[in-house]
């Protein structure tokens, strides 16, 4: 059974970072790329980020690029993303998924993007 496990969301000051993680199991963590989005309460779900495993390719959405980094562990089958700078906008939760192949799909296109993880819940407080 393939599994996604995220942690590493909580209560953090603006202008704070966090750290959060996706663990993955159950598949060829090679074989796919992954994904970090978000929801907050109200609103769209919204890509953030993603890391193609094969390439070690990178993309973002300009809502984080140069405040958000991706990053993965290939011996523990987890990627990472660091968050600085915090705001109260960031508040959301926090959600990856995956998406088979060597390249990540444009991270609007969510519905390229399957088994998603139950989410970590961030609160940026001002």
């Amino acid at each position: 059974e393939v599994q996604f496990v995220e942690s590493g969301g909580g209560l953090v000051q603006a202008g704070g970072s966090l750290r959060l993680s996706c663990a993955a199991s159950g598949l060829t963590f090679g074989h796919y790329s992954i994904g970090w989005f978000r929801q907050a309460p109200g609103k769209e779900r919204e890509g953030l980020s993603c890391i193609s495993i094969m390439e070690s390719s990178t993309l973002y959405a300009d809502s984080v690029a140069g405040r958000f980094t991706i990053s993965t562990d290939y011996v523990k089958n987890t990627v990472y993303l660091t968050a600085h700078n915090l705001n109260s906008e960031d508040t959301a939760t926090y959600y990856c998924a995956a998406a088979y192949g060597r390249l990540c799909p444009p991270l609007s296109r969510i519905s390229s993007y399957n088994f998603w993880g139950q989410g970590t819940p961030v609160t940026v407080s001002s």
